[in-house]
């Protein structure tokens, strides 16, 4: 097929990135089956170990040129587009153009705007249209359905037009814009086979998208981005500076250890297995070696999912495996009687009915396809094979059929088998290494303070320590501290809300280089050339990061407003070349202003604005005890954590952090809240008439004692409000007596 080159120019490429430190995933999709790729050192993941099977990747019968998908690390991916650039020319490289497509809602709204219809308008209509992305709703489709159909027919003459004019545009190309991985390579320049335009950036792109491109003859290449590649290099970088070397291809995917933490459902962070279903999942299977790993990426999706308690009890001998003629069983065994691979169907149609590799993977498209016609013909091809190797026609027929079921949702081994290596490398990590993994996940989410308040708790509940921001001792990002107590986290900066990555790196460096600052007025004299502002000094102080520099935080937050006005009338006065009065003097900077300590609730309140979350402790835990002994109350760890969904109605006394009224897709009012109690924090559904009930009481920073129903649907844990009621009284009174004392 002429593909050589194709192999040669991406193991170049994987190779550079590899030889310059930037981290490759084992595999991808169904190239991970080539021993060739292997052999180049394309994929990581030895095919004839796992039974990987090339002719899923490539076979004779196989009419479309497959290829390399390849992942990369996030923060160094534009490195390798470059590097491939310089190599084979500026001009024989393109990123591939991609065209967005008007959708019914944005069709809708767009047309409004040149009809001159009142944009409030025109998205109250869009609002009408569901919105699916995995399924989309036409406009005409939506048209047919309550309650739009139903309000168009008293529309006035404006708003039919604005319909009618919609439907004509819808799934015309509305915007060009660049594919978010894929890079074609030519033996030419690419303007001479394909039609190029720049974006913004100035960087060429074709104006054929991914199909078009490929039918011009030119070949696509993938350089894909992924996060957990981030999260195992910044986990090595922060080992590597205490010392410790951490070699993953010498580590396998057989240490005791890091099964029995997975057995426990301590997955939180872990590639794949981190979702309260897929928690679920991995407690009832227990794990044990890479192959049942392999097994959950591939049966954790709707459809396969339901065989999950199935294999679950054979491995633990509940169960005898099932199978429907003793030539299944060497091709099932490692599933324990089910077929979860696409592999598995493709092997046994080769053992049981005589396919040819390349003949068993069309019988698979075929049977994804459910096209009765080529369903028929092969099951005539199947039980005529079957009948050559003494198989009668019933058994035949009883096996054809079970293909049929599960090769509609069978997965690719190879894929599976590639992210299920990464999935333990990420899992040993953990297990072996789990303050500097926490600390390198925490720098991938470090704009995202629900994620960071995930791990500040996932770290509470480990026993894990995480230590505060402080500007004599934080670097910009998360850190390894070595404290009397063991090694700790210690918080970026750069996780404080409203100090931005860049001015806190500046002033790590100006730290590092003029040493540690000897008070506030030091801070802002060297951190305001940094970029240190008056906001990012207000947010350090509310977050805690200047306790070091003053005696609490209303004291470090008086002394910085004083500070920053004193350099301000410094810088007028050099502005008219006039020197500092106190400098002329020789006078050292005044004392901080006196100010009041904030209270408890103070503090927890500036916490919870500069980083998302309760940090030192939480407004509830005065009454920690007494909430516990509430009739059915539970604590909000708890229900992210339960194995089994709660039953019935569960309380749960919290404080809402924050509120969002909107409607919903049928035009009803519903809201979102997100409550916090002294274990984590919650997003809960209120629906319909329970919204206009409970609004009354659904103000941010209320203390309520929440009635709840909690459902998993499609394995994700979702909860939804009963009732809400004030706390009790005396609670609420005895949590403000000791609070004041």
């Amino acid at each position: 097929m002429g593909f050589a080159g194709y192999f040669l120019i991406v193991a170049d490429f994987i190779g550079w990135a590899r030889g310059n430190g930037i981290a490759v995933g084992p595999g991808r999709g169904s190239g991970a089956g080539s021993v060739v790729a292997w052999a180049l050192g394309i994929t990581d993941l030895d095919p004839i170990r796992y039974g990987l099977l090339f002719e899923r990747f490539l076979n004779p019968d196989r009419v479309s040129m497959p290829d390399f998908d390849i992942d990369f690390c996030q923060e160094r991916r534009h490195e390798v587009v470059d590097y491939v650039r310089a190599r084979y020319g500026e001009a024989r490289v393109a990123n591939i153009g991609t065209y967005g497509k008007l959708q019914a809602r944005a069709a809708l709204k767009d047309v409004g705007r040149v009809q001159g219809i009142p944009y409030p308008v025109a998205d109250r209509w869009s609002r009408l249209i569901p919105n699916n992305p995995a399924n989309p709703v036409s406009l005409p489709q939506a048209m047919e359905m309550s309650p739009l159909k139903e309000e168009l027919e008293g529309a006035d003459a404006g708003v039919q037009s604005m319909f009618a004019t919609a439907v004509r545009l819808e799934g015309l190309y509305r915007n060009a814009s660049t594919h978010a991985a894929g890079v074609v390579i030519a033996s030419d320049e690419v303007a001479s086979l394909v039609p190029l335009m720049r974006d913004p950036h100035g960087t060429l792109v074709t104006q054929f998208d991914m199909k078009a491109v490929e039918e011009a003859g030119l070949v696509k290449f993938d350089f894909l981005g992924l996060k957990t590649l981030d999260v195992i290099e910044g986990t090595r970088a922060l080992l590597a500076r205490r010392g410790i070397h951490v070699d993953l291809d010498r580590v396998g995917v057989e240490d005791p250890e890091t099964y029995r933490m997975l057995a426990e459902g301590d997955t939180f962070g872990v590639f794949q297995l981190e979702s309260a279903g897929m928690v679920k999942a991995v407690r009832q299977i227990v794990p044990s070696r890479i192959e049942d790993i392999i097994a959950l990426g591939a049966l954790y999706r709707p459809g396969p999912m339901e065989n999950i308690p199935a294999y679950a009890r054979v491995k633990h001998g509940q169960e005898p495996a099932s199978y429907l003629h003793p030539a299944l069983k060497p091709v099932l065994e490692e599933t324990h009687g089910i077929i979860v691979y696409q592999e598995q169907v493709m092997e046994i149609a080769r053992r049981l009915a005589g396919y040819s590799l390349g003949q068993a993977d069309l019988l698979r498209r075929a049977m994804g396809k459910k096209i009765k016609s080529e369903m028929d013909a092969q099951r005539k091809v199947f039980e005529n094979g079957a009948a050559r190797l003494g198989l009668d026609a019933a058994t035949a027929s009883a096996i054809f059929d079970l293909l049929a079921k599960f090769a509609d949702y069978g997965f690719n081994k190879s894929h599976a088998a590639a992210y299920g290596v990464l999935s333990f490398q990420t899992a040993w990590l953990k297990c072996h290494h789990r303050e500097a993994f926490m600390a390198a996940s925490m720098n991938l989410d470090l704009n995202q303070s629900e994620k960071l308040a995930d791990f500040h708790r996932e770290a509470r509940e480990r026993g894990v320590r995480c230590l505060p921001p402080d500007v004599q001792r934080s670097e910009a990002l998360f850190s390894l501290e070595d404290t009397p107590k063991g090694l700790a986290i210690r918080w970026g900066l750069a996780g404080v809300k409203g100090v931005g990555r860049d001015a806190m790196d500046r002033l790590v460096a100006e730290r590092a280089k003029g040493g540690p600052f000897r008070s506030i007025d030091d801070l802002v004299a060297r951190g305001l050339p940094a970029g240190l502002n008056r906001k990012a000094l207000e947010s350090l102080a509310k977050a805690g990061a200047l306790d070091s520099l003053a005696p609490h935080r209303a004291a470090a937050l008086a002394a910085a407003e004083e500070a920053l006005k004193r350099r301000q009338a410094d810088q007028k006065a050099a502005d008219v070349g006039q020197d500092s009065l106190l400098g002329l003097l020789g006078v050292a900077a005044p004392p901080p202003p006196k100010a009041e300590p904030w209270g408890r609730d103070e503090i927890l309140q500036g916490e919870l604005e500069t980083l998302g979350f309760f940090f030192s402790g939480h407004p509830l835990d005065a009454i920690r005890r007494d909430l516990r002994r509430l009739r059915g109350h539970r604590w909000i760890h708890e229900i992210h954590n339960a194995e089994d969904t709660p039953r019935g109605d569960v309380q749960i006394g919290a404080l809402t952090l924050k509120i969002a009224f909107k409607t919903s897709r049928a035009r009803k009012p519903m809201a979102v809240a997100r409550i916090s109690d002294p274990t984590g924090i919650l997003d809960l559904v209120i629906f319909d008439g329970d919204v206009a009930r409970l609004k009354p009481l659904l103000e941010a920073g209320q203390p309520l004692l929440w009635t709840l129903q909690v459902a998993d649907r499609d394995g994700e844990r979702r909860v939804f409000v009963r009732d809400a009621k004030p706390l009790p009284a005396d609670l609420m009174e005895e949590a403000k007596r000791r609070l004041a004392a």
